[in-house]
């Protein structure tokens, strides 16, 4: 059911657009045609039918698209609490002091969620917050143990904190109870190479390249992989790997956006490290050192 709301979220001003083409174009047809008298019950030719048609169709889309976009927002509000859509949007511009009152005001309205718990632990742990962060994250397992999104958020206060053996294991959980989801399994790769596991990472990088993933990770995760096959003398594959990371090389945007956000912790040094390599892997990719 939600696929199919989200389908129809897309898809309504796709249809809206290609009806307003449809009503246009039957316009231009009919100033077009040579005019002559239309007999008897053809009151209204063909090209007009069909171009009013297609605005009254578009004009009932849009209009259902509009509703449904309002049903979503207010079944978002009643479930995640009336602050959440803004705090999203304030962690977004990395203005996480100003985003903490409104996730705990989601909280005392009783919509402790699993994704308002997520939010609000990384919005303390950036704040330097630490201990509520880790308060927060605890409090989310507790809450919500059968819920991967918790071992997220425990793991994500880890991390923060550069305790990446801990936050690699609670991604282990994670991945028990999601285990087709390629983003935790990024994360996981990534937080295991932190750690100083290589090959754990190495097999974690893989499973998360069985299945499509945003830009944003697959530019770190094919960059692990090229570098790993490179090491090993798998030379077809590290240059197959390589080809991936410069289509994914658009999502390096996001975690240079992030990195003032992490200024004077180690996860953020150690992030910001990986984003030059990855840079500079890019710049010998261009240049056409693939091997």
């Amino acid at each position: 059911m939600r696929r199919i709301q989200i389908l129809f979220i897309y898809l309504a001003p796709v249809l809206v657009i290609a009806g307003g083409v449809i009503f246009v174009a039957g316009l231009i047809f009919e100033l077009r045609s040579p005019r002559g008298p239309v007999p008897g019950s053809q009151q209204v030719s063909p090209f007009v039918q069909l171009s009013l048609a297609s605005l009254c169709i578009a004009a009932l889309i849009f209009l259902l698209w509009i509703i449904a976009v309002g049903w979503l927002l207010l079944r978002q509000s009643r479930s995640l609490g009336s602050g959440y859509g803004d705090a999203y949007r304030l962690i977004e511009a990395f203005r996480f002091r100003e985003a903490i009152p409104l996730l705990e005001r989601s909280i005392r309205e009783g919509k402790e969620t699993p994704e308002v718990l997520m939010l609000l632990t990384s919005a303390y742990a950036y704040a330097g917050q630490l201990g509520k962060a880790q308060a927060t994250a605890d409090r989310a397992v507790n809450l919500f143990p059968n819920d991967p999104g918790s071992y997220i958020t425990l793991a994500n206060g880890y991390r923060l904190q550069a305790a990446y053996d801990e936050a690699a294991r609670a991604l282990l959980k994670a991945v028990e109870l999601e285990p087709e989801q390629p983003i935790i399994w990024a994360e996981l790769g990534f937080v295991q190479h932190f750690a100083g596991d290589p090959e754990a990472a190495l097999a974690s990088f893989k499973k998360a390249a069985e299945y499509p993933m945003p830009a944003m990770y697959g530019v770190r995760v094919y960059y692990h992989l090229s570098q790993s096959y490179a090491l090993h003398g798998e030379t077809k594959k590290a240059i197959a790997a390589t080809a991936k990371m410069m289509s994914a090389r658009d999502g390096l945007a996001t975690w240079l956006s992030g990195l003032n956000a992490l200024g004077g912790t180690a996860y953020g040094q150690a992030l910001r490290y990986e984003v030059e390599a990855i840079q500079a892997a890019l710049s010998e990719a261009d240049a056409g050192n693939l091997g």
